[in-house]
């Protein structure tokens, strides 16, 4: 008897997935939300009712409330890297509410890699007991669905991704046209060039990817057309990418 479609339709349907963009799903009076257009994901499993907050900010009580208007429960965060719009803080003098803001209420562990964690506690307004620091190819579990972290430096020190069930959360690493700013403290344009070609070659054509930000029309594609029209794949040398984008 073949079982794998079958097997496949219920994991599917056992699994909670939203794409939450800040300004528009929630925080929709924070005139940086609005500014900023993050994404917030929450990954989880409807099963156990279980859930992963990725990147939290501007409104965490928000989120919260979204997750428990679904019949879910934040057990988790997970951070992509230290930056306020992704874990709260200050922004050119703005303060941004985030993971500390989202810690007053629920107490659970921030996923974060271990390179970005003197980062975070400087930013987030944190401490280093508050996150679980990870080395790339760890794993995070959520009910019955398994989360991998892939360290993809170059945005920050500790910059990460995060494969599930056939998505690809790229955070600043990756958008749909371009990548991460490599210009801030703890930027490496060498190291983003090393993370887009060689570290996320790993991830296959068909693998949906959902940034951190709505910079282009789409909120997602598959990763095959990310390849073929993000500009940051064009050069074909390292060189010749640092002589395009590392500045």
């Amino acid at each position: 008897m073949a079982t794998g479609a079958p097997a496949q339709e219920a994991a599917r349907d056992r699994r909670y997935f939203r794409q939450l963009l800040a300004g528009r799903d929630f925080a929709r009076h924070d005139d940086v939300a609005r500014q900023m257009v993050n994404f917030v994901y929450a990954v989880g499993d409807r099963e156990t009712g279980e859930a992963l907050l990725v990147d939290p900010a501007y409104a965490p009580g928000e989120l919260l409330d979204l997750l428990a208007g679904d019949g879910m429960r934040c057990t988790g965060v997970l951070a992509t890297h230290y930056h306020a719009d992704h874990v709260g803080g200050s922004l050119a003098g703005w303060t941004i509410d985030g993971v500390a803001t989202l810690l007053e209420r629920v107490q659970v562990p921030v996923h974060v890699q271990r390179a970005e964690v003197p980062w975070i506690v400087r930013a987030a307004g944190v401490t280093a007991e508050d996150l679980v620091a990870h080395d790339s190819g760890d794993d995070v579990a959520v009910g019955g669905l398994s989360v991998t972290l892939l360290h993809t430096p170059g945005h920050t020190p500790g910059s990460q991704c995060f494969l599930v069930d056939g998505a690809l959360l790229s955070g600043d690493t990756l958008f749909l046209d371009g990548c991460g700013r490599t210009d801030l403290p703890g930027s490496d344009p060498a190291a983003m060039y090393e993370s887009l070609t060689t570290r996320l070659a790993q991830v296959p054509d068909g693998t949906v990817v959902y940034p951190g930000h709505q910079y282009a029309p789409e909120p997602s594609a598959p990763m095959g057309a990310v390849r073929r029209s993000n500009v940051c794949f064009r050069p074909r040398s390292a060189e010749e990418w640092l002589a395009a984008f590392g500045r």
